[in-house]
């Protein structure tokens, strides 16, 4: 199982096995990317022969890995496996503070059909180099690629071609590959072979090319801005294989970069400072007068709302006129239209209590309509009027009026006008 190491168009394969196939001893340079393929068909071997009807060579077979010691691997080693029947794949960029310190990573295999798990060491010796760190790094955004896709040996060294005739250094590395997940990215819909992108990023010892400084022209930055494709005149010589976002480029000189260095503090051992004995405040402080604050907050606003309540009651208790008052200040002819109002209410309300008795009798007027005297009415309100007719006939009535009558006789017509008067 080989490690492969990626300069100026060279794969260099440095890969040590010990005799128990237990450990691996591999040496990658700081600053150039490691990339380290766990394949499956190597640890198939290290499990037991499944006996049962099936096809052994096809097993679901995943990796975990971690630093050994820990839960979890170095922050500079990543790890990728797309489904448990691909290889998984250790990459990422060790960093000067490794070298010399060998890394152990211990890796375990789980076979998901019979359950078997197989347990090998990856010994990581990080190597300088004279070539650390690249004065000139660039970084390209690569849209049809996913992580592990670009991770391999042969898609790798051709992508580092096409830098190369762009580019012509001397020296050329690729420096780190991350996936565009990693960066904030989103998962592309599963249409159209749609790849999730992944960023590489290549340091070269000279300048950049006239073409890959053709990004930040001001025209092409303006076509960014707007959301189109910058015209890149070195474009068709990745547009074959790579996809590249020419608007998410990014180039680096480092010997311009102004290194920030921040200040800590020295530690210290954790103990406060001797600083004496605490002195309390003295008891002759003067003592505080809060009658002040209490007549703001306290008295004042109750005085307010007793003098409102009181305007308030007297409004309202004391301000009323009265009933008899009202009903002096009232004609006669509207109070006898608001009796006769209650009466009628009162009679309808009575009626209301027992349905099955006659109609009301009729009535005559209360009060004469020219003169407004009040006149008593036929029957008092205690009288019984459920056994009276609704309309009583003319013989029962006082101030009973004949309607004159019309009779025939012959040849004469003789009149009746009888009228009694009161």
């Amino acid at each position: 199982m080989p490690s492969v190491g990626v300069f100026v168009g060279v794969i260099v394969v440095v890969t040590i096995l010990s005799k128990s196939h237990a450990d691996r001893n591999v040496y990658p340079s700081a600053g150039v990317l490691f990339v380290h393929v766990l394949e499956r068909d190597y640890f198939k071997g290290e499990f037991p022969p499944y006996l049962k009807a099936g096809d052994a060579s096809n097993d679901p077979i995943t990796f975990n890995t971690n630093l050994r010691g820990f839960p979890d691997r170095p922050g500079w080693l990543r790890y990728i496996q797309r489904t448990p029947h691909s290889d998984g794949v250790l990459y990422g960029s060790p960093t000067l503070e490794h070298i010399g310190k060998p890394t152990i990573i211990e890796i375990t295999a789980y076979n998901k059909r019979t359950f078997e798990t197989a347990r090998h060491n990856l010994v990581i010796n990080i190597m300088s180099t004279e070539e650390f760190p690249l004065p000139y790094q660039a970084e390209f955004y690569i849209k049809n690629m996913n992580v592990e896709e670009m991770l391999a040996s042969e898609v790798l060294g051709d992508f580092l071609g096409a830098v190369k005739n762009v580019w012509q250094p001397e020296r050329l590395n690729a420096i780190n590959i991350t996936s565009a997940l990693d960066r904030g990215g989103r998962v592309p819909l599963p249409i159209n072979d749609l790849k999730e992108g992944v960023y590489v990023m290549v340091g070269a010892d000279v300048q950049f090319s006239s073409c890959l400084r053709e990004v930040e022209s001001p025209q092409n930055q303006l076509r960014c801005s707007q959301e189109m494709e910058p015209v890149i005149s070195c474009d068709k010589k990745f547009r074959a294989q790579f996809n590249i976002d020419w608007c998410k480029i990014s180039l680096v000189d480092i010997t311009k970069v102004v290194p920030v260095h921040s200040i800590r503090p020295d530690p210290g051992t954790g103990v406060l400072p001797e600083i004496g004995e605490y002195n309390p405040p003295s008891e002759s402080l003067r003592s505080r007068d809060y009658f002040a604050d209490f007549l703001i907050t306290l008295a004042v606003p109750s005085a307010v709302a007793m003098v409102l309540f009181v305007i308030l009651g007297y409004s309202m208790c004391c301000r009323r006129e009265g009933v008899e008052k009202r009903n002096m200040q009232t004609p006669d002819i509207q109070l006898v239209h608001h009796s006769s109002i209650q009466k009628s209410s009162k009679e309808i309300r009575s009626m209301s209590k027992n349905r099955e008795i006659s109609w009301p009798l009729s009535t005559l007027p209360v009060f004469h309509p020219v003169s407004g005297e009040v006149v008593a009415p036929i029957h008092p309100d205690s009288y019984e009027a459920t056994s009276m007719p609704l309309m009583q006939t003319q013989t029962n009535l006082q101030n009973q009026v004949q309607i004159p009558q019309q009779q025939t006789s012959g040849k004469c017509i003789v009149l009746s006008d009888t009228r009694s008067l009161e």
